[in-house]
């Protein structure tokens, strides 16, 4: 049956970043999205890794009115990646429009991929998000620093530092820029004692919900798929760290999301993007 074109996003959470394009749920996506559903995440967004990802993520946003498309050149990957994909990048986003450009980012984390190639490929992406006047959705890992440093180069609408692992000092930078902190599974950990002081320490009006699903379980789902219909058990911890109750989390994260993609109440039709 064909979706109807709009959808209501009054209601409910939403996840600000999950992968509902990788193979991991080629089998059951619908009903991981209705499970989903059915425990109040009324909202998804689909961040693009790879010039391969987009034509998939734009399928199926547009056939999920509550499905909202992101796309990026991720630097896991920066190795297979070059400057004519960042030019087909900026193509499809002056087409389709997409909520942000991401995922992108830098990883200094991982010693395999290189850092000159990250940072060039950075900069174009960051030069199209500028110009076109998206967000941006960042993966930074061991690179805070140089992350923000380039971000002060390319005054951007803001976005979301996914995953954020920074130090409060970079948060209240990150902040400083129109950036919020997105926060996932590993806050569900006891273990995660700095993340969790850092959650509470944040301002509401600069926090995410995410999953990263299928990747980065919580702590009742180690070694387990992700889903996106794990997400209120990020808010259930939240509300246990933080002086606001459940409701007020909700609302409020809810309200960041849809400022910060410009999300609105209702979802027009996808456009078709351009050939090639």
């Amino acid at each position: 049956m064909k979706k109807e074109a709009w959808c209501s996003m009054n209601d409910g959470i939403i996840d600000s970043h999950c992968h509902l394009d990788m193979p991991a749920f080629d089998k059951d996506r619908r009903h991981v999205l209705k499970r989903a559903r059915s425990v109040g995440v009324k909202g998804f967004i689909v961040p693009g890794t790879t010039r391969e990802s987009w034509r998939k993520i734009l399928d199926i946003s547009a056939s999920e009115a509550d499905v909202y498309p992101a796309f990026g050149l991720h630097p896991y990957f920066c190795f297979a990646h070059n400057t004519a994909q960042t030019e087909q990048l900026r193509a499809l986003a002056e087409t389709t429009r997409p909520v942000a450009i991401g995922e992108i980012g830098l990883d200094f984390y991982r010693k395999d991929l290189e850092r000159k190639r990250q940072l060039h490929l950075l900069k174009l992406q960051l030069q199209i998000a500028q110009d076109l006047n998206l967000p941006v959705i960042l993966h930074t890992r061991k690179a805070h620093d140089q992350m923000l440093k380039l971000l002060k180069q390319y005054p951007l609408k803001g976005g979301v530092c996914h995953a954020f692992n920074g130090s409060w000092q970079h948060a209240r930078q990150y902040m400083d820029l129109g950036f919020c902190m997105g926060f996932g599974g590993m806050l569900t950990y006891e273990r995660s004692s700095k993340l969790r002081a850092l959650a509470a320490k944040i301002p509401l009006d600069y926090l995410l919900l995410e999953t990263d699903a299928p990747d980065m379980p919580g702590a009742a789902h180690q070694y387990q798929r992700n889903s996106p219909e794990y997400l209120p058990e990020v808010l259930d911890t939240l509300a246990g760290i933080r002086p606001e109750d459940r409701s007020s989390i909700a609302r409020a994260t809810t309200a960041n999301v849809k400022r910060v993609f410009a999300l609105p109440d209702r979802k027009p039709p996808a456009a078709d993007p351009p050939d090639g």
